[in-house]
Parts: C-alpha cells; sequence; structure tokens
C-alpha cells in the first residue's frame, strides 16, 4: 500500500487527483487544505479507512510538520497554491508567501523518506510566449508576475533539491483546466454561469487572445499515469490542450451550447497578466495517456450539466 499526501486537496485539480487516487484500494491518500480556496464539498468521502483529512496550512511548518510526523508518506503530490488571476494580482504578499510552502514540503520530504515530490507549476512561468507552442525545454520563464515567479522558484527548489539530496521529483506546469468543480473565479466557469442566467459575458479587451483548455479528466488521467508508471522522472511535463481558441470564441461557444441569452460585453484589457497566446506543447503528456483527449464541446457540455444540476438542488 502507498501512503500519499496531497495538499490543497479541497482545490478543484487535487480534489479530483484524490478520487482518482483513492480509485486504487492499494493507496491511503492524507488530504491537507486550509480552504482559502478551496471547498470542503470538493473532499471525496470515506474510503474505508484509506482518506483522512487535516485542515492544515502548509505554509506553516509547525502545522504541516505535525502531518509528516504522523504518516510516513511514499509520495507527496504539492498543490496547495493561492489561485486565481485577479487574487493573486491583488494579493502578491500572500502569493509569495507560498514559497515557504514549498520550502516546507522540500525539507519534510528530505527528512522523512519520500520517494518522489509532484509539484504544480503552471504556464504563467512561461510569461509571454517567444514560441508556439511552448515547450519545456526551450521556452524562456519570463513572467515578473508574483504567482510565476513562485512558480519559478519552486521549479529551482525541486531541481536544487536532487542534486544536493536525490529527492526525485517532477513538475507538472498545468495550463488552463476546467471542469463541473472549478470556482467561478476562472473563465469557463464565470462563462458558463454568466449564460445559464442570462447574464452579459464579459471579455476583456478585444478576445483574440488566446488559450487551451483540458478538460479535467484528461489533466488527473495524465498526472495518475506519470505516478503509478513512473514516468517523467525529474522532468518537467505540460498538462493541457493543444487546440488553441480565442476566448471570445469560447464565449460564443459557451453561448451557443447552452442556448443563452447572454451578449458578450467587452471591458479594458487586464493592464497585466493576460498573455496574449497560450499553447503548449503536449508531447509528453500524450505519451502517457491511454485514453483520447475530450473534446471541448464535450467537456463543456459536461459542465454545463453539472451546473444544471447544482442549481436544480439550490432551488
Amino acid at each position: 500500500m502507498a501512503t500519499i499526501l496531497i495538499t490543497g486537496a479541497a482545490g478543484f485539480v487535487a480534489s479530483g487527483m484524490c478520487d482518482a487516487l483513492l480509485a486504487d484500494p492499494g493507496n491511503e491518500v492524507v488530504a491537507v487544505d486550509n480552504f482559502e480556496t478551496g471547498k470542503r464539498n470538493n473532499l471525496p468521502e470515506e474510503h474505508k479507512g484509506r482518506f483522512s483529512f487535516i485542515k492544515c496550512d502548509v505554509n506553516d511548518y509547525r502545522d504541516i510538520s505535525g502531518v509528516f510526523f504522523s504518516w510516513k508518506f511514499d509520495v507527496v503530490f504539492h498543490y496547495a497554491a493561492l489561485v486565481g488571476v485577479q487574487r493573486t494580482l491583488s494579493n502578491p504578499v500572500r502569493v509569495l508567501a507560498d514559497m515557504d510552502g514549498i520550502r516546507n514540503i522540500l525539507n519534510l520530504s528530505k527528512n522523512t523518506g519520500v520517494q518522489r515530490v509532484f509539484f504544480s507549476s503552471s504556464s504563467e512561468v512561461y510569461g509571454e510566449p517567444f514560441e508556439i507552442p511552448q515547450n519545456e525545454r526551450t521556452t524562456p520563464l519570463n513572467s515578473r508576475l508574483p504567482y510565476a515567479i513562485v512558480k519559478n522558484a519552486g521549479e529551482a527548489w525541486l531541481r536544487a533539491y536532487w542534486k544536493e539530496f536525490k529527492l526525485p521529483y517532477t513538475i507538472f506546469r498545468f495550463f488552463n483546466t476546467y471542469g463541473p468543480r472549478q470556482s467561478e473565479d476562472f473563465v469557463v466557469a464565470r462563462f458558463i454561469r454568466a449564460a445559464l442566467n442570462h447574464e452579459n459575458i464579459t471579455v476583456y479587451g478585444d478576445g483574440q487572445q488566446t488559450r487551451t483548455f483540458c478538460f479535467i479528466d484528461d489533466n488527473v488521467n495524465a498526472c495518475v499515469n506519470i505516478y503509478r508508471e513512473n514516468h517523467l522522472i525529474n522532468e518537467v511535463v505540460n498538462i493541457g490542450s493543444d487546440d488553441e481558441i480565442t476566448i471570445l470564441q469560447l464565449a460564443e461557444t459557451v453561448i451557443e451550447l447552452t442556448d443563452s441569452r447572454s451578449k458578450i460585453v467587452h471591458l479594458p484589457a487586464l493592464p497585466e497578466g493576460d498573455m496574449s497566446r497560450r499553447k503548449p506543447d503536449i508531447t509528453k503528456m500524450k505519451s502517457v495517456l491511454k485514453t483520447p483527449m475530450t473534446p471541448l464541446e464535450a467537456g463543456l457540455s459536461q459542465v454545463i450539466d453539472a451546473y444544471k444540476r447544482s442549481l436544480d438542488v439550490r432551488h
């Protein structure tokens, strides 16, 4: 049996990892979160003694060290972070505090025999792209945003701990991931909520900035396969989709799929943080996936159906 720690486990992507890892009866999962951005109802229910949750702040060494000393973890998925474009832009000092959590996780992992640390980095480390698609090896890391700086520094910490202490790692650079549990701080969930309520959908600038959108199942399946089959040890891997779409096209697609009366309203462009293009090279990711990736409209339809069910429950 593997004993696995997942930090930030009440978050969108991390909670999906909890579910996927618990699907293997040989795993025991310990989840921690401070609920700053995560939601308790994202957490899985009890799995016959194989799941434990502790409310905990990984940035506080005294808090997280008690968790490490209560279990002997085989692997750690460090997903805890302050997320959301507006939230991170408005709270740069709180974002930078996440470096304490990265250092705590690495020191405790090194000292307790953890076999591998998986780190949730971000496409934000690429900054404004100099080449498309964005490749793990060749694209410069040039963003000045605090969130991107923390992720870039985290990657450097992992490489340093491997070089000096031989603590194995894998870095996941997440591109836009969407799914039923996603917070409305993010663009897909925000557009769908507005469309289902026939409210205006707001787009920053002209809406010609492009993104790719990866369905949560594809993200989780790739990451679980990398862990389970010991792929990409001491490597970086882009986790996302390579199907590029403009934000304006995304809004139009959501309106069409929801049969909404919503209108698209353009707001002034964001002063920073809204890069013109995002498109990853996902050659590595595709090499570990065993199923085709979810087409955007199929994934959006699943999110729309889930949101409609939640509205029925509320009413």
